[in-house]
């Protein structure tokens, strides 16, 4: 059973595991109609990956007896510079998920909720991989710039990723 404060910790990172999805279909958006189409296929990838990252959320929450409860999700920037800007907010956003989850450890330990803690874990690795692949992506881009060769390689290589889904528990 959840305590009030883990429950109420647990559908606010639903919440934001949400607006994340919501925020690189956006970015996806804008890198189609810059015509970087392996750029939108990224942050599709990126969607999926958060839509199943909310999902183990709201699922771990109902086998362990909570209410899941979903709030209005704000709107995402819809306008960026060139193809770097969403990268670099991609980073600052990774980050700031990757606080939030900290905060659910630490949430999770001062109430004494070793499920909870352990559940948590997967998303501490998942983390890392978050942000070491958009800080990949920045330093690639940072090195072409707005070269139309070096931005097409990349792209085309942003074109490669796809979804994997969250193998089954």
């Amino acid at each position: 059973m959840l305590s009030k404060k883990m429950l109420d910790s647990l559908n606010y990172q639903i919440n934001r595991e949400l607006y994340s999805a919501y925020l690189y279909m956006s970015m996806a958006a804008y890198a189609a109609d810059s015509g970087l189409n392996g750029a939108a296929n990224w942050f599709e990838v990126q969607t999926k990956e958060e839509m199943s990252h909310a999902q183990k959320f709201y699922n771990y929450v109902l086998q362990q007896g909570g209410r899941v409860v979903l709030d209005s999700i704000e709107a995402p920037p819809i306008e960026f510079k060139s193809i770097l800007e969403p990268f670099e907010e991609t980073l600052r956003h990774e980050k700031v998920v990757t606080g939030l989850i900290n905060d659910l450890v630490k949430t999770a330990r001062e109430e004494n909720d070793n499920a909870t803690e352990i559940f948590l874990q997967w998303f501490v690795t998942e983390q890392v991989e978050e942000e070491a692949s958009a800080a990949e992506i920045i330093q690639k881009l940072k090195l072409v710039g707005n070269e139309g060769g070096g931005l097409f390689m990349i792209d085309k290589e942003l074109a490669q990723r796809v979804f994997t889904p969250i193998a089954a528990e």
